[in-house]
């Protein structure tokens, strides 16, 4: 299974579930027929941002932050993001089309969205492709070329 889904799978389990520990996290996929190690599921963790939080009786569970639409999130989680899965990058005027694997666009948008990035007006994704409005005075070769950058295309 692709990675993006897998942490998408963790995502919605961390969201039903309260998950103690990696290792029952490792079960929990297991039992959606997702087979994966305690180390994989570690480094998921991690990029998701996932931390441990105590819940009403003092256990700590997992849970992954929400990023509020007026709270930017970190140009290195945006950098991790777009090097992950973005293929190709190219402008048009005031546009940016970005490519990424089938079914990543969203994520791809969404740390676009919340990143603050200056110079950029909003995404509209589907399932592979992003069209990324620039500010006039940014214009689409601008904003392509610091999304290349961030990318590492």
């Amino acid at each position: 299974m692709p990675k993006n889904q897998r942490q998408h799978r963790i995502s919605r389990i961390l969201e039903q579930h309260a998950v103690s520990s990696q290792a029952e996290l490792v079960e929990l996929l297991g039992a959606e027929g997702v087979m994966a190690t305690q180390a994989t599921v570690s480094r998921d963790l991690e990029d998701l941002g996932a931390v441990k939080v105590r819940v009403p009786g003092g256990e700590t569970v997992y849970a992954i932050p929400e990023v509020t639409k007026d709270r930017f999130a970190p140009e290195d989680h945006l950098r991790r993001v777009l090097g992950d899965w973005v293929v190709e990058v190219a402008h048009s005027v005031n546009l940016v089309v970005v490519r990424t694997p089938p079914g990543s666009a969203h994520v791809v948008a969404s740390a676009l969205d919340r990143s603050g990035l200056d110079g950029m007006l909003g995404t509209v994704a589907g399932d592979d492709t992003i069209v990324v409005v620039a500010a006039e005075k940014m214009g689409g070769a601008g904003l392509a070329s610091v999304l290349s950058s961030l990318a590492g295309l």
